[in-house]
Order: C-alpha cells, then sequence, then structure tokens
C-alpha cells in the first residue's frame, strides 16, 4: 500500500489521464469534501453549475468535443435530476462519467436497519443505482478502499471503450481511505470482430462499389464516436465518390469538400441530395443511425442500401454479424476499387440575401441572413425545435463544427451544452447556437455559468411563441391554415434579451434585419460574456424545408 495515497486522489488522477480538464458539479454535502480536497488543489478546474440537468448537458456538449465529460452530484436529490441528461448521452453514445456523492456505509446500514433516514435517502442502497443501471454501460458503488483501483479502472475503461455514459456511488467515507496508486494508463478495450463476417461483407460492399454506376455514400454518427473520421475520408477520396450526412453527423467531415453534397435527412434535404439519393444505385451507410429524423416523409431503399453500423453489416437479405466498422473501412480500402467518375451537382454559391433592413424577420430568412456569419471557426449548436430544418441546410466548414442532439431530442439542450463546447474547443473557435424560445426557458440558467466562467457563446432564442417543433409534430397543418395552435404549445412570452440584465451579460431583442445585423456584430465583439439575441419571429413562420408536412 502506498502510504498517504488515497481513493479520492485515485479518481481525480485517472480522469486527468483520460484528458478531463473540467468537472461540472453541484454542491452537496456527501461529495463537497472529494471536491475540496482532491478536485480544486488538482489540474481538473470545478465548474459550479446551477443545477444537476444544465451540469449533465454541459458535460454532454464537453465530451462530445473532448473524449470525456464528467459531473459531480450529491445524494438521490441531485443525481436523479441529472437522469435525462445522462440518458441522452447513453442513446448517442456520449463518454460521459457521473459521480455521485453517496452516504456513508454507517449511515445506510443504520437507515436500512432502524429506519433512521439520512436527508435524500429513498429506500436505501439500491435507488440510484438501479436507476443509472439502464442508462449507463457500468455502475459500480466504491465501498471498499481495497476494491477501488480496480471498480474505478473497469467503470472507466468501458466509458471509453462503448463511448456511453458510466455512473460511479463514491461513498462520503471512502474519499480519504488509502488505497494502491495507478499503474499503468487507461485504453479503450480492442475492437472485435468476427473473420468469417467481416470477409464476407468486406466482398459484398466492395463488388457492390465495383458494379455500381452512381454510388453514394452516406456517412453517420458512428464515424464522429469511434474516431474514424480520416479513414473515412480516405476512404471517400480513394473511391472518388460523393458523401452526405445525416443530421447526427452533419460536418463530421468538412462541408467544404468538393465531393460533399449535403445531408440526407428526408423531405428536410435539399433538392440537390434527394436527386442523388435517387439515382444512385448502391449508398454505402456508413455508421448511419436510422431514426425518425432520418426518414422525414422518405423511407431509405434498403435494396440498394448497404447498412455499416452497430458492429454488423445489413444489406437486403445478407447480414454480417460482430463487424466493427473500423475493421470494415480498413477491409474495403485494402481492396483498392478502382475511382468512380461522376458528376456532381453544381453547389449553391452562398450569398447575403436580399433583404430590406426593416423586413420583418422570418425563419427561413433568419438562416439565410445568418450562414455568412458562420465560417471554418465556428462551432454551430441547433436545438430540438424548428431549428433543426433551418440548420440542417448551413453551410459549416469546419469538421466536428457541428453539434445537435438529434436523436434523443431533449428540449433545452443546446443552451448548457453550449457551455461545456466553449470550455473544450480551440481558443480561436467562435460557439453559435439555436434554440427555440421554449427550450430556452427550460434551461435559462446556462447564462449565468457562461457569464460565471467568462464564456462567449453567441445563443439566438428564436421567438415564434409556441412549441412550434410540437405543434409541426402533431397537426402541421396550422402552420399553412387559419387553424389555432393548440394551448398547449402556446408559451407565456418572456423578455428574452433582458435576461441580459439578470445575469449580467449582453442582450439583444431583433425583429428586423437591420436590427440583427447590429446584434451579431456586437455579440462577436463581445469576448467575455454570453450573448442572448431575442430573435422576434412570426408564429407560423416556419423553415422552408419544413413546409412539405403542412399541405
Amino acid at each position: 500500500m502506498n502510504e498517504g495515497y488515497t481513493v479520492g486522489q485515485y479518481l481525480v488522477d485517472r480522469l486527468h489521464q483520460l484528458g478531463l480538464e473540467h468537472l461540472f458539479s453541484i454542491a452537496g454535502d456527501y461529495s463537497i469534501e472529494w471536491l475540496n480536497r482532491y478536485v480544486t488543489p488538482s489540474s481538473i478546474e470545478i465548474i459550479e453549475e446551477v443545477n444537476e440537468v444544465n451540469a449533465g448537458y454541459a458535460a454532454d456538449g464537453y465530451a462530445r468535443l473532448k473524449g470525456i465529460g464528467a459531473l459531480c452530484v450529491t445524494y438521490s436529490a441531485g443525481a436523479l435530476c441529472a437522469v435525462n441528461a445522462v440518458a441522452g448521452a447513453y442513446v448517442e453514445k456520449v463518454p460521459l462519467v457521473l459521480i455521485n456523492g453517496t452516504p456513508s456505509i454507517k449511515k445506510t446500514l443504520t437507515f436500512e436497519q432502524t429506519g433512521f433516514s439520512a436527508h435524500h435517502f429513498i429506500s436505501g442502497r439500491e435507488t440510484d443505482l438501479q436507476s443509472f443501471e439502464h442508462i449507463t454501460v457500468v455502475t459500480i458503488r466504491v465501498d471498499n478502499p481495497d476494491l477501488a483501483p480496480m471498480l474505478i479502472d473497469y467503470a472507466l475503461t468501458q466509458c471509453i471503450s462503448e463511448r456511453r455514459p458510466i455512473y460511479i456511488e463514491l461513498l462520503q467515507d471512502m474519499v480519504d481511505l488509502e488505497c494502491e496508486p495507478p499503474r499503468g494508463v487507461l485504453k479503450p478495450a480492442r475492437i472485435l470482430s468476427d473473420e468469417t463476417s467481416l470477409e464476407q461483407s468486406v466482398a459484398q460492399i466492395c463488388a457492390k462499389l465495383e458494379s455500381a454506376e452512381n454510388p453514394l455514400i452516406w456517412v453517420g454518427v458512428e464515424i464522429d464516436r469511434l474516431g474514424l473520421q480520416q479513414k473515412a475520408m480516405s476512404l471517400i477520396q480513394q473511391l472518388n465518390v460523393p458523401f452526405v450526412t445525416e443530421l447526427l453527423s452533419k460536418a463530421v467531415l468538412s462541408e467544404d469538400d468538393a465531393l460533399f453534397v449535403g445531408v440526407l435527412d428526408g423531405q428536410a434535404s435539399s433538392t440537390a441530395v434527394t436527386d442523388l439519393a435517387r439515382t444512385s444505385d448502391f449508398i454505402l451507410a456508413l455508421g448511419v443511425w436510422l431514426t425518425d429524423i432520418n426518414s422525414l416523409g422518405w423511407n431509405p431503399d434498403f435494396d440498394k442500401t448497404a447498412f455499416a453500423s452497430l458492429d454488423a453489416v445489413k444489406f437486403g437479405t445478407y447480414f454480417g454479424g460482430q463487424v466493427a466498422l473500423e475493421h470494415l473501412i480498413d477491409g474495403i480500402l485494402a481492396k483498392q476499387v478502382a475511382p468512380k467518375v461522376r458528376n456532381l451537382p453544381e453547389k449553391l454559391a452562398h450569398s447575403a440575401p436580399t433583404v430590406g433592413s426593416a423586413d420583418e424577420i422570418t425563419y427561413q430568412g433568419f438562416y439565410n441572413f445568418i450562414q455568412q456569419y458562420i465560417d471554418k471557426n465556428t462551432i454551430v449548436g441547433s436545438d430540438a425545435s424548428m431549428n433543426y430544418f433551418g440548420s440542417l441546410l448551413l453551410d459549416v466548414p469546419s469538421p466536428g463544427g457541428f453539434v445537435a442532439q438529434s436523436s434523443y431530442s431533449s428540449i433545452g439542450y443546446i443552451g448548457p451544452a453550449a457551455t461545456g463546447i466553449c470550455l473544450a474547443k480551440r481558443r480561436d473557435q467562435r460557439v453559435m447556437v439555436f434554440s427555440g424560445d421554449g427550450g430556452f426557458q427550460m434551461t435559462a440558467q446556462c447564462l449565468s455559468t457562461q457569464t460565471r466562467f467568462k464564456l462567449n457563446p453567441i445563443i439566438f432564442v428564436i421567438n415564434n411563441g409556441v412549441y412550434g417543433v410540437e405543434q409541426w409534430l402533431a397537426d402541421s397543418t396550422v402552420f399553412s391554415t387559419d387553424k389555432p395552435f393548440y394551448k398547449s404549445c402556446i408559451l407565456h412570452p418572456w423578455n428574452y434579451g433582458k435576461l441580459s440584465e439578470v445575469f449580467g451579460c449582453q442582450g439583444w431583442k431583433v425583429g428586423t434585419y437591420r436590427e440583427l445585423k447590429d446584434a451579431v456584430t456586437g455579440a462577436l465583439a463581445n469576448s467575455s460574456s454570453p450573448s442572448i439575441i431575442q430573435v422576434l419571429v412570426p408564429d407560423k413562420s416556419i423553415p422552408d424545408n419544413a413546409e412539405w408536412k403542412t399541405q
């Protein structure tokens, strides 16, 4: 035993070794001693958040850029507030570590055997752990210092291997107990493929790539989650085949690349993309997850599309199980399939829209206008709202420059996620996110944390006064007729721009393009706090690529 080395220090050191530089936290007496005695003196900066949901979303946004994120909460009253954020990270394969400060063994036994309850207890030692075991890949309870190193190493290795959340119960009486120091460096577990399935899958796909006259590659989210961007780009260039993405994987590869055509997400896609998908005689979907966002008014052609994702290949009646995506790409690259010659649709040049400076802003007009401010140093984020449609068609040139939680789609995610993104980004990058007004009402306190730590995201709140996307999903004809909105979709009005006075940041309220231009100029010049821009649009104004459902 290394005298003086403790369980609390072990967890800090392992997190730091994995690249964690910031820990999102809410003060709680069951976790506060670990934070004060071990995290505070370390090189990991504590980001004191305002609530557990925001902390979880911030850690999620951070992990998408850094490869790992973490939050520390207190037992039950804190941890159970973070369930939604952890669930979203689980669905979207984001490596997140939830550290739950937990009552001591003595307090737990006293409660279980006498009924005398310490605060936050619900029904004993299993409540929190059982709540999280369905939305994490590992749940551990650190209640023995000799087992702590093994348990912590196992959990963290699973986190970086599966790219999904883990749950660690750190008992308050374990933190200062001695344990062995770390040995070696944690690495992801090896990826495994069945050799027969792999060979058959490579042969099937290469045969189709060789015989197809108009193949297309559909780049999915797993290319990002598994760190396969370079290999995917090498394959695309070797084949000289055009590629599209999905909203989940938008800008995983640079959208300035000559072979990039656009985002393929049903009828929300551009005409160039849907025409390309329709005329392609073979589509290779690499790491694509099928969700209802992918099939908006449109179903993939399963007879001509090979899906390689979730460790399997599916093509027509063929199924190849246990085929790792990385191994599949390597196998196709090794076959040196002859490159194709195909005429691509001409890319439309973006230019500032011709609108009057006093014209009322529309939903589509806003997105046409904002494109000019997005460059290779911009990270764009979109919340679950009608902003999905507007942002889908934006040109985002920076690889990895787009963030959206579009599979789980928890409204209110992007504001606090911007906190984590700001802390994880490069110094020369700027964060610009788009939220609906309904979603922003759920997590508006993100402005407090961002102001406190001098972070400078630009948050556009598209203010139409309704839960627009919920109305669109339920009855979209409301947007093209005189029918009223569902009462449950009508929001209480906020003066969002004035929130800057509450939190000490900068804010604007705009209704014309001149006001919008002035606000964006001011926000870009503000480097020391968040900027919130309240963009007024008519309640029945929606992006052009959402109108197909309103007829």
